[in-house]
């Protein structure tokens, strides 16, 4: 596996200054997909919505947490799941699908998996399932986005690592670049990557344009629409 990064720290930081939204209204602009594909649906959410856009690639796998196994009373950590992440591009965001129906029964990532994560190089959790112990979480700095909290880890049990998944309507692979916030999780097409963020601050200036006008003594329908059809 490659773990060169698609960007440098500094075009990853310069992405860091746009929320989710304008990233996805800049990636429209570039029509390499359809506008309604490629972020999560809204019933995943941003646990700490105080933090500052989440940048970082995608490492993949699926987790079930309702059945126990087959033997024992619960299954062991996953030391294939630690190197896999360890060889995966960094700033690394962990990104499980829960395959449970529903999902979310118990949760794999808490305090001590969350410090476990970073130490690996992870700056975040994404999951359609649980979290918990959210205290500790986030006196880490860690990212949570997930479908639901839980009291309990369960069965969690992790396989299918590396694969290709779909989380909260959202198709991501290992190595995708994700970019989250309060709004939820957009997913960076790897071609337009190094550009976005310039044609971000092009839109969010426009907007703002509109915005102070709309404010303004000069208003009207017919200045609306003039101002409208320049920033088009």
């Amino acid at each position: 596996m490659d773990s060169t990064p698609l960007l440098t720290e500094a075009e990853l930081d310069s992405l860091r200054q746009f929320n989710t939204c304008m990233v996805a209204n800049a990636i429209e602009t570039f029509s390499v997909r359809l506008r309604n594909t490629g972020f999560t649906d809204g019933k995943l959410r941003c646990i700490f919505t105080d933090q500052p856009p989440m940048v970082g690639y995608a490492v993949t796998a699926r987790l079930r947490t309702g059945e126990p196994p087959i033997s024992g009373n619960h299954f062991h950590d996953r030391g294939d799941l630690w190197k896999h992440v360890a060889q995966c591009p960094a700033p690394r965001i962990l990104v499980l699908e829960d395959m449970d129906d529903p999902p979310g029964r118990g949760a794999f990532v808490g305090d001590m998996h969350a410090a476990i994560l970073r130490a690996l190089g992870c700056i975040g959790y994404v999951t359609n399932g649980a979290v918990r112990e959210l205290q500790g979480v986030q006196s880490l700095g860690f990212y949570l986005f997930a479908g639901n909290v839980a009291v309990s880890h369960a069965y969690a049990h992790i396989f299918d690592i590396g694969a290709e998944l779909t989380v909260d309507g959202m198709e991501v692979c290992t190595g995708s670049l994700l970019h989250g916030d309060q709004h939820g999780i957009v997913t960076i097409p790897e071609e337009i990557a190094s550009q976005v963020s310039t044609v971000a601050a092009k839109l969010q200036e426009s907007e703002q344009n509109i915005i102070r006008f709309c404010g303004s003594n000069d208003f009207s329908i017919d200045k609306l629409n003039e101002v409208m059809r320049r920033t088009r």
